[in-house]
């Protein structure tokens, strides 16, 4: 069961940094498609990963790490206050290049010449 809990902060801590990173001003954090890939919470709570990308891609990932890693103390009190924890867990931020990875298998799938349903039928007949 404490499993779960822990799951279910980590979930709640992904869905209010989403939000926070749409809110903060930071200029290194706006202009950019950032999302939270991940929330990594400790087994007591302390401390977390966050794993942030951007589609813009790694670069543009770690630059919004630096600017999370300035705020921290910003995030981990809106995180407290906005889902009542006693404690925040203490934040660190990573970058992620997973959403670029996705984007490169997208675009190598598109170029891939196989044929649709309509067209495997009309070689059937």
């Amino acid at each position: 069961m404490p499993g779960y809990h822990m799951h279910r902060i980590a979930e709640d801590v992904k869905r209010e940094l989403f939000v926070l990173l749409r809110e903060m001003k930071d200029p290194r954090l706006q202009g950019k498609l950032l999302t939270v890939v991940r929330v990594a919470l400790s087994g007591d709570g302390a401390s977390a990963k966050v794993y942030i990308s951007a589609i813009e891609g790694k670069d543009a990932a770690a630059e919004a790490v630096k600017g999370l890693q300035n705020a921290q103390g910003f995030v981990r009190r809106e995180l407290t206050r906005r889902l009542h924890l006693r404690k925040a867990p203490e934040l660190r931020f990573f970058a992620d290049d997973s959403i670029e990875a996705g984007t490169q298998i997208l675009a190598l799938m598109d170029t891939l010449d196989i044929p649709t349903e309509e067209e495997q039928s009309y070689a059937a007949d």
